[in-house]
């Protein structure tokens, strides 16, 4: 009985903190990379193509259940090679070397784009 009203007390406050997470809060810390930074790489490369290649794309968000470990140098990002068999377009955001840590040395995160419609 005790577990059923604790567990009724606390859900609101779970909710709560899931609906008021955003790509926008999720900002890097000392220990990992946030999602805001790697979609705003994946937006600046975007920017550049669609500049350079007179494309016109948009970024998308990169998947909300990514954590990586915080880059220890600037965030790099590229399209994704095809030869890694993903089915849409997308931007790769690489870190070359990520902070000390014990999971892994480097990373990279895809970042779905989409094309912008053509207006006539």
């Amino acid at each position: 009985m005790l577990r059923s009203i604790l567990v009724a007390a606390t859900l609101p406050a779970c909710i709560l903190c899931l609906t008021a997470w955003s790509i926008e809060t999720d900002r890097s810390t000392e220990y990992k990379q946030g999602l805001f930074e790697i979609r705003e790489e994946a937006r600046r490369f975007i920017a550049q193509e669609n500049v350079s290649e007179h494309e016109q794309w948009n970024v998308l968000e990169p998947n909300a259940k990514v954590l990586v470990p915080r880059c220890a140098v600037p965030l790099q990002a590229q399209w994704t090679p095809q030869s890694l068999g993903r089915s849409k377009p997308s931007v790769m955001v690489v870190c070359p070397a990520a902070v000390p840590n014990a999971v892994m040395k480097r990373w990279d995160v895809p970042v779905p784009v989409r094309q912008k419609p053509t207006s006539n």
